[in-house]
């Protein structure tokens, strides 16, 4: 038989029940010790309700004053507890707890603050202006920088040459700062796609109430200028069961982590014996219990693996809203765990990444050494040959024929030989348009310098001073908006 708890806390919908709220229901359904990271939101959305009922006429000055100091002296003492918190399961979540507070303070006039409002859109309010406080106050300005981190080492390394890689093997030498540039552009659309997401969280639920708004004569307009939102939901049903905010925000969190596991995997590689391209600061290594030589980068590997954690944030909201009806149903419930957990990864991994980048040394030597292996020059080679009036088809055989050429020879010789090796009466074998100035053509430094068009390889520089310029006008944007806020 269910343990029936008698509870001396009575719940705000009660009226219609017989029976007392047994214990383990009140175990299961509580979200308090998990939601109560809302208590700020829920204050603010409160505090702007209220003023609205005020404004017209459904509550007076009077009371408005009371449920305001009401208000603050709750926020103060929730910080006092500590934003653990330990808060009563009883309360079930985070709304009702403040509510309940509220009525112990002013008594009749707390009572009524949920006055044209419903949980269902209070929930959805709050989760929006949290989703809108950590994008604009965190998440945005991480990603800067971290660009920016990316870029000043970028100025750096200009003219420190590397290999380039397809299919993890060396293709074509590139710079390291045109290696890096290419993820401030990844990081660029993550930041993009976090601020067209901003648009769509900027809607305000309040006023849809249960899931059909209200009789009494309210103003949500004046409730979204005070919060500071751009729309109004413009369906009361939809408003209270839209969750795409959510799983966008999860949704572009995935796709960031994504971008930073793939740089993980290369700090990885780029750390080892083999590659040996990087040396991560013995501050962001760790050893191993068994062998004293291993420096190990957990750091990247960590990362690496938090992003799974992410990815399954996201395919846990898809699952729980795939099959549900309209309008709130308390599956949704399932939201906040994930979504809190995602939160806590980008934040953690944004931290750590920005603190430990500046603290990689890169083996140039080695790096331009392995850029100059592997014939990497053998599409220089045929792009001569198409200067010199060559079909391109034409210069990729016959430019696969001297690279055939060279490793026959390498054979022989017991040697490496690559295309520089050659002399003029060898090239000469396979085409007489190759003449002595394909010499020039030959090393890392012309090849790379060589490639000026738009985004490429010999344009690192102006890419550098337009990236720049981005983050220094973005970074006033959000510092003037933010000081507006």
């Amino acid at each position: 038989m269910a343990n029936i708890k008698k509870d001396s806390k009575k719940k705000p919908w009660a009226g219609v029940f017989t029976e007392e709220t047994a214990k383990g229901v009140e175990e299961f359904t509580e979200s308090i010790s998990f939601d109560h990271r809302l208590y700020e939101f829920d204050i603010q959305g409160s505090w702007a309700h209220a003023q609205m009922l005020m404004n017209q006429g459904i509550i007076t000055k009077k009371e408005f004053a009371e449920i305001d100091a009401g208000l603050r002296e709750i926020k103060h003492e929730i910080e006092l507890k500590g934003k653990s918190g330990d808060f009563d399961k009883s309360f079930e979540d985070i709304h009702m707890y403040i509510e309940a507070e509220l009525i112990k303070k002013c008594r009749e006039t707390g009572k009524k603050l949920h006055t044209a409002r419903s949980r269902n859109d209070q929930v959805a309010l709050d989760l929006r202006l949290y989703l809108r406080f950590i994008t604009e106050h965190y998440v945005i300005d991480q990603i800067i920088t971290f660009q920016r981190t990316l870029i000043g080492i970028s100025q750096e390394n200009i003219d420190t040459i590397m290999p380039g890689y397809t299919h993890m093997q060396r293709a074509q030498p590139v710079t390291l700062a045109h290696h890096l540039l290419a993820y401030v552009e990844m990081f660029e659309r993550d930041k993009e796609r976090y601020k067209e997401a901003l648009e769509r969280i900027s809607t305000l639920p309040l006023g849809a109430c249960a899931l059909s708004g209200t009789t009494l004569d309210i103003d949500r307009e004046t409730v979204k200028k005070k919060l500071r939102f751009k729309h109004i939901s413009g369906n009361s049903i939809d408003a209270v069961s839209d969750r795409d905010f959510v799983i966008e925000f999860i949704s572009n969190s995935s796709i960031m982590m994504m971008h930073l596991s793939r740089m993980a995997e290369e700090l990885v590689l780029w750390s080892t014996k083999e590659f040996s391209f990087i040396k991560i600061s013995d501050a962001y290594t760790t050893g191993s219990s068994i062998m004293p030589q291993k420096k190990n980068p957990d750091v990247a590997e960590l990362i690496r693996g938090k992003t799974g954690r992410v990815y399954g944030a996201l395919v846990s909201i898809l699952t729980t809203m795939k099959a549900l009806p309209l309008a709130y149903n308390r599956d949704m419930q399932e939201d906040k765990e994930p979504l809190f957990d995602v939160v806590n990864t980008i934040k953690h991994v944004l931290r750590i990444i920005n603190e430990m980048f500046p603290h990689i040394k890169f083996n140039k030597e080695r790096m331009r050494e392995t850029a100059a292996e592997g014939f990497s020059l053998a599409t220089d080679l045929a792009e001569y040959l198409v200067t010199k009036g060559m079909p391109f088809r034409e210069a990729h055989e016959v430019t696969g024929n001297i690279v055939k050429y060279c490793i026959d020879k390498s054979r022989s010789l017991e040697k490496s030989v690559d295309l520089h090796d050659l002399d003029l009466k060898e090239f000469e074998q396979f085409s007489d348009l190759i003449k002595d100035d394909i010499y020039s053509r030959l090393t890392v430094e012309t090849s790379v310098k060589g490639r000026k068009l738009f985004g490429g390889t010999g344009e690192v520089e102006a890419q550098i001073k337009r990236l720049s310029e981005q983050m220094d006008m973005e970074k006033k944007k959000w510092r003037k908006f933010w000081q507006l806020w």
